[in-house]
């Protein structure tokens, strides 16, 4: 399993639309093959970063994902809406894999 960090510089006066912009993912990204973990927000102090992780089991399925993403009509869309509303300034990606020792040691389960 690989997991794919993105890290995202954000306008700050436009939280409620990168807010939007992650809700929108949630449907999207599992319907094209993405483990969607999650997308944080800024709450405390630093109030322009902002982050999504997502999971495949390898880099082959990571690009067969960006194919059917780009396919996809509300993906698109939302690419789309991002690009018009302007509220990502930068955008950068890093590949990680979990160390299983460490993985979720200490959670309760709900």
């Amino acid at each position: 399993m690989i997991t794919c960090f993105i890290e995202y510089r954000i306008d700050p006066g436009k939280l409620d639309l990168f807010e939007q912009y992650a809700r929108n993912w949630g449907e999207v990204i599992p319907r094209c093959g993405g483990e969607l973990i999650g997308y944080f927000a800024p709450h405390e102090g630093t109030n322009f970063v902002a982050y999504g992780l997502i999971s495949f089991t390898s880099l082959a399925e990571y690009e067969a994902y960006r194919v059917r993403l780009k396919a996809d009509q509300q993906g698109r869309a939302n690419f789309h809406f991002a690009l018009e509303a302007g509220f990502i300034l930068q955008e950068k990606r890093s590949f990680l894999s979990c160390i299983e020792q460490t993985y979720l040691q200490g959670v309760k389960a709900l």
